[in-house]
């Protein structure tokens, strides 16, 4: 499995975008579909961004589990209390390892609000937050 996570800013903007592909699957990595899945996860999740807004109110967990599926593939999602989303889009249920990979991934987000260089719902461009998600994907995913 690919997994793809993504992070919205407040104003519903990217702020960061991964695949995630497991070390056994790094043959794929050259796959010339690759762009064609890109575009269809990026669909996938923004099309499940009204779902999030409509449970968000219903809860007061930041941990919203899988929210939305299309064919296969589920939309797993964390709020920020900065209303700042973390989805994650995967083909297998697997709650406490994906809430731990957002709970992992949610510190890190902190540190990168707390660098007094990065401007609030801005893109991400740190190649370190890239690494440590990455990092955090293999432990959790």
């Amino acid at each position: 499995m690919q997994y793809y996570f993504v992070v919205i800013g407040a104003t519903d903007n990217p702020l960061y975008e991964t695949d995630i592909i497991p070390s056994s699957r790094s043959s794929s990595i050259n796959d010339p579909n690759r762009d064609d899945h890109k575009h269809l996860n990026q669909f996938i999740v923004h099309a499940a961004l009204d779902v999030v807004e409509e449970v968000q109110w219903n809860t007061q967990a930041m941990y919203l589990k899988s929210i939305d599926r299309f064919n296969e593939y589920f939309v797993s999602c964390f709020v920020t209390a900065g209303n700042v989303k973390f989805m994650l889009l995967h083909d297998q249920k697997s709650e406490d390892s994906i809430k731990n990979f957002f709970n992992e991934i949610y510190e890190q987000y902190i540190k990168v609000l707390m660098n007094p260089f990065y401007e609030k719902n801005s893109t991400i461009t740190s190649t370190q937050f890239d690494s440590r998600v990455k990092m955090i994907a293999r432990r959790f995913l």
